[in-house]
């Protein structure tokens, strides 16, 4: 059977599907892959469709638990608050984004290999590159969920996920997980591959694709997790230009021009025409206005508590929280506050019986956390002026007063702030940390840090890329239970890592460990 033969199902099999016989016959939908419009076509599917961001969320320090007297909306979601494992199926569940993240990488490695049997023609090579760099996105992100964050210290131990690098044609072939080093060595060499082989001008909708903006701010963000920081500021250097400010998102006027139009600042914050929108991802999920941070469920979530003390609506170097545009007009209930970034609307199957599925759009890579990413690298090099220097720009954008500060100003604030206790006694900025496999030294360069955490929370609120810090640094949290002590996520607490899917596990893939 040859390889461009493509399998319009092939989720199912890469994600290990219990069906003996799913490869013993051919799908009735099948084509051909045997010329450029169709490689094209078929690296529409090689991107994830679900999203982990309602569960890294509920896994975070962004969510608390309000009491029984709220509501919970699918036991994911407290399986997620809960560290538990989650065992049930739903869209924001393990088990659909395992098999979404498989899909993709089916996807890609069809295209990868129709490529390969026409000859590896000069006309496919920007394909090719997408290709590579969504094959190392969906490895990347299973390994962000499924596995400890990457320390070089314990990488040949720990445990990764399987890389796959070719399209499926054995019927319940067998799969070993790997180590984290293998798993990184591997998404670098195809990241670093692809990278020059992008090529915008096959896209009709750039943003909607690997083009060469957000490829380079993937790479950046990857070898940040990997503490490749010279590459780091490579990368995030052609995604920002020499203006990075003209980059970065307009937040005074998606802010004070909508007032409490929360449709039209949605729109605003995942517009394609935004420069500072790198790759948007089309997902299934109830993480939308219908839920996640808004009504899924009022018993977890952002709550005012967290809000006020820890991450937006705290006075911070910006004075009052009136004075950081994100958090300016928020939406919600004390229970959970949302800023507008995530809308959501309904895709029907069937508009009589109101039957089809919840849809967000996601803002994959942008400008504003690559320039984060940049300047945690400038960071942690000790180049602190430089860090400094994002820092301005990243407040030059997200605050009213355009607000510009000096390495000293930040190491003053930060300074004086008092490291938060683990039993939640008095909320904080700053928090403790045991970076893993890097070193941060006491000082100006922990403060530095330390804000840089601080804003990276206040960027990525709702999507997810919180609870990646929160594994990098070490850091440890502790989630409170009504009518219990709370739950403290330690240093060395193997629920880091999201439990595999139970599928997966029942057929043969050695699961995350577990104290007992």
């Amino acid at each position: 059977m040859k390889n461009r033969i493509l399998y319009i199902a092939l989720s199912a099999a890469v994600a290990f599907s219990s069906c003996d016989d799913f490869l013993d016959k051919m799908p009735d939908n099948r084509a051909e892959i045997d010329s450029e419009s169709k490689v094209t076509s078929i690296l529409v599917s090689a991107y994830p469709t679900i999203t982990p961001a309602m569960m890294l969320e509920m896994s975070s320090d962004n969510a608390m638990d309000n009491g029984s007297r709220y509501t919970v909306d699918g036991q994911e979601q407290e399986d997620a608050y809960l560290w538990n494992d989650i065992k049930v199926t739903g869209n924001d569940a393990p088990k659909s984004f395992w098999d979404a993240c498989y899909g993709a990488i089916a996807a890609a490695n069809q295209a990868l290999a129709a490529i390969e049997e026409m000859g590896n023609p000069a006309n496919l090579q920007a394909q090719r590159g997408e290709a590579l760099l969504c094959r190392a996105y969906g490895h990347f992100q299973l390994a962000n969920v499924f596995c400890l964050a990457y320390n070089p210290e314990t990488a040949d131990q720990d445990l990764g996920i399987p890389y796959s690098m070719a399209p499926e044609t054995q019927v319940k072939p067998s799969y070993t997980r790997g180590t984290m080093k293998e798993l990184y060595e591997k998404i670098n060499d195809d990241i670093e591959e692809g990278l020059p082989l992008i090529n915008d001008e096959i896209y009709s909708v750039p943003k909607y694709h690997f083009n060469k903006k957000a490829a380079y701010a993937f790479g950046a963000r990857f070898n940040l997790y990997y503490h490749n920081y010279d590459k780091v500021i490579e990368y995030a250097n052609v995604v920002l230009g020499a203006t990075p400010n003209k980059m970065l998102k307009n937040w005074y006027n998606n802010v004070m021009n909508t007032a409490s139009n929360w449709d039209l600042r949605v729109d605003l914050y995942i517009s394609a025409s935004d420069p500072s929108n790198l790759l948007l991802l089309p997902v299934t999920s109830s993480w939308g206005y219908w839920g996640g941070p808004y009504n899924l469920g009022t018993r977890y979530g952002h709550a005012m508590d967290i809000c006020s003390y820890e991450t937006g609506r705290v006075n911070g170097m910006w004075g009052s929280y009136s004075n950081l545009l994100p958090f300016k007009n928020m939406w919600g209930m004390d229970q959970k506050l949302a800023v507008a970034k995530i809308g959501g609307y309904f895709q029907y199957t069937d508009k009589v019986n109101g039957i089809g599925y919840r849809k967000i759009v996601l803002t994959g890579f942008t400008a504003d956390e690559t320039l984060l990413c940049r300047a945690e690298a400038y960071a942690l090099k000790n180049d602190l002026a430089n860090a400094t220097n994002d820092i301005n720009l990243w407040l030059g954008s997200h605050t009213l007063q355009k607000l510009q500060v000096s390495t000293q100003d930040i190491v003053d604030f930060y300074s004086k702030a008092k490291t938060m206790p683990l039993d939640n006694s008095a909320r904080s900025i700053k928090k403790a940390i045991n970076p893993l496999g890097f070193t941060v030294a006491e000082g100006d360069q922990m403060e530095i840090i330390q804000c840089l955490l601080h804003l990276r929370r206040i960027e990525t609120i709702h999507e997810g890329l919180r609870f990646q810090d929160i594994k990098r640094y070490g850091i440890e949290i502790a989630h409170n239970r009504e009518g219990m002590e709370n739950d403290v996520l330690t240093l060395d607490d193997p629920r880091r890592a999201i439990q595999l899917p139970q599928d997966v596990i029942e057929a043969g893939l050695e699961a995350n460990p577990r104290n007992k």
